[in-house]
């Protein structure tokens, strides 16, 4: 490659197709690709190195609180969750329609797991992301509130082609926690799709929010075109308590195991009937010879 190339291509910002131009060439010539080909492979090259930048940008925008996957997700622990169901849903589907979504279910089962996954799944297909747990809506309300800059905090949750609002029933929110929620669910209905979790039952939210006339509505709204996915089973956080404070690699003793190991077993076995004179002089005999072998060790 000669240096006028490459300064142009710095200049065109098409760093993607600097990285692999040469190896590129070399390939080209071994295998007598045409022109067309060839600059066809190199903007596929550039194209993917740009879809990945994009892609790393956007889940920096998000704000995940961790980075999680399907793949990841270990199904065989809660059986009773639909597979199928959560990979229709990574379709996207139900984004591209506006529709929304919420995951129902007590804690540990793996709700903000599979949410945050979700997003992921989102970001891929190019959808616009953020993931905001309940208590970050209260809190980046209320820090714009006493700053006058309700309208502007109120754009950043309007944007997304998905948002994610994770842990709501954690408990009960602040005052006025109500009308920021549910002026974002009434300004996205029908127009942005919105995923929720929460581990209480819907009956519950007037309480948690403080506001049953507030719930009423954000559900009315929430609700009219969401999917509900309930969740069941044992929580994904405590599988490993039943076995801490056991070294790895070590079994359990058993319940009926003498105590005191070996020893104290030997000292609960049956006492043997007295042995005769000829039989304690054989067994003498054995002892010592016993003794020799082991340096007198016990």
């Amino acid at each position: 490659m000669t240096e006028s190339l490459r300064s142009a291509l710095k200049q065109l910002r098409l760093s993607g197709l600097l990285e692999s131009l040469e190896v590129r060439l070399v390939e080209a010539a071994g295998n007598g690709l045409s022109h067309a080909e060839f600059l066809e492979v190199i903007l596929q090259d550039e194209l993917a190195v740009r879809g990945d930048r994009q892609l790393q940008r956007r889940l920096k925008a998000a704000q995940f609180r961790e980075h999680k996957s399907l793949e990841d997700f270990d199904w065989s622990f809660n059986p009773s969750i639909k597979k199928k169901q959560i990979f229709d849903l990574a379709t996207c589907r139900f984004v591209r329609e506006a529709r929304d979504v919420l995951l129902l279910g007590p804690p540990g089962v793996g709700k903000s797991f599979l949410a945050q996954a979700l997003g992921y799944q989102a970001l891929k297909a190019g959808y616009v992301v953020l993931y905001r747990s309940i208590f970050d809506v209260v809190r980046d309300f209320l820090h714009d509130e006493a700053l006058g800059g309700e309208d502007k905090v109120l754009a950043r949750y309007l944007k997304p082609d998905l948002l994610l609002i994770d842990d709501m029933g954690m408990k009960q929110l602040p005052k006025r926690s109500g009308e920021y929620l549910f002026e974002i669910i009434l300004r996205r209905y029908e127009t942005r799709s919105t995923l929720m979790t929460s581990n209480r039952p819907l009956e519950d939210w007037g309480k948690l929010i403080g506001d049953v006339p507030s719930a009423t509505a954000i559900l009315d709204r929430f609700l009219h075109h969401a999917e509900i996915v309930q969740m069941t089973g044992k929580s994904y956080r405590l599988r490993h308590q039943a076995t801490k404070g056991q070294e790895p690699g070590v079994e359990s003793k058993p319940a009926n195991a003498p105590p005191g190991g070996a020893r104290e077993a030997a000292r609960t076995k049956p006492a043997k009937a007295p042995l005769g004179s000829e039989e304690r002089e054989k067994a003498g005999d054995e002892a010592s010879v016993e003794t020799a072998s082991t340096g007198g060790v016990s």
